[in-house]
């Protein structure tokens, strides 16, 4: 029996299946684990169950017996690598389980930009419906429209699928490489970044965090956006300029802006994006159904044990696979 700490509350039944195989210990405080805690709680650890601390240098020092990292997460920029690999730890994710719930929010942006729902919720609410609604409150429609995907992953497949089979929308993609299967299932169009953001009416942003990707939405690809288009983002916050987003929108040079994530988490309350009325913002939830939550912590739960045991875990991340 080994050693794991689970530094996130999860469900009782992956609670309890990791207590099937390994001893565990737990953080029962109060809200999240603080950074300084956790790293007290390190010194005997070999299996840490988690979602999205730093693994760097600072907290590998703080756990010298670690063997394997499980992120409750499909993200793992939270990883440092070339630390992690110095020390031969291994990290896992949760891919997949999610892509469904997560492509189904994002249609829910797009609707809610696109129709004004949150706008009408509140002048219903406000008791501003005492008259006729007149074309000012009017939306635009999605069906049939151009929906213009950048980075064409299982999520975007999820997406393009609603989009197609459920709103006739035509669909453009922009990726590191060619996705046959959504060209050949959804009648996709691989194009350039610019010829995607100057046709789309509506731009979902998808990229993973990498270093190319910081900032990948800046001044210029806003500029190439239609005026009437809507842009959407739910991967990490980090890939938008939002400065850039707020001129754009603040000039009138797109239509609005459905966002799940941001550069800081949370966000703050004085933040300039949330006092648009176009822009629809949710607190970064993409994943956030109880059914689907509950699959990740067991997923996570199941990479944990396996790399516990020795055994190359199904989920660990690419960068830290072994040679062959």
């Amino acid at each position: 029996m080994s050693e794991v700490f689970i530094a996130r509350k999860v469900p009782q039944e992956v609670e309890d299946f990791i207590g099937k195989h390994c001893r565990y210990t737990k953080w029962e405080g109060a809200g999240e684990i603080s950074r300084s805690e956790l790293l007290k709680r390190l010194w005997d650890v070999k299996g840490l169950l988690i979602n999205q601390e730093k693994i760097d240098r600072e907290l590998l020092a703080a756990a010298p017996k670690l063997k394997i990292v499980s992120n409750i997460s499909v993200g793992y920029n939270n990883f440092v690598l070339e630390d992690m690999k110095a020390r031969k730890v291994l990290g896992t994710n949760t891919p997949n389980v999610l892509n469904d719930t997560v492509a189904d929010l994002i249609f829910g942006l797009m609707l809610s930009t696109a129709r004004r729902l949150c706008e009408l919720d509140r002048y219903v609410k406000d008791g501003q419906w005492n008259k006729k609604v007149t074309p000012e409150l009017f939306g635009v429609d999605v069906h049939h429209q151009t929906l213009g995907i950048i980075g064409m992953g299982r999520i975007g497949n999820a997406l393009a699928q609603r989009a197609k089979f459920g709103f006739n929308m035509n669909i453009l993609y922009h990726n590191r490489s060619r996705n046959p299967e959504a060209e050949e299932r959804f009648a996709a169009h691989y194009c350039s970044l610019e010829e995607l953001l100057r046709k789309a009416d509506f731009v979902v942003l998808l990229t993973p965090l990498t270093p190319q990707t910081v900032n990948f939405m800046g001044s210029k690809e806003f500029s190439l956006m239609k005026g009437s288009a809507v842009f959407i983002s739910a991967s990490r916050g980090e890939t938008v300029d939002e400065v850039a987003l707020e001129d754009a929108l603040r000039e009138g040079r797109i239509r609005g802006a459905g966002l799940d994530v941001y550069k800081k988490e949370p966000v703050n309350p004085d933040h300039p994006l949330l006092q648009f009325k176009n822009v629809v913002t949710l607190p970064h939830l993409g994943s956030a159904t109880t059914s689907t939550r509950f699959a990740m912590a067991m997923l996570a739960a199941e990479n944990l044990v396996r790399g516990m045991k020795g055994e190359i875990p199904p989920h660990l991340v690419p960068e830290l696979q072994p040679l062959k």
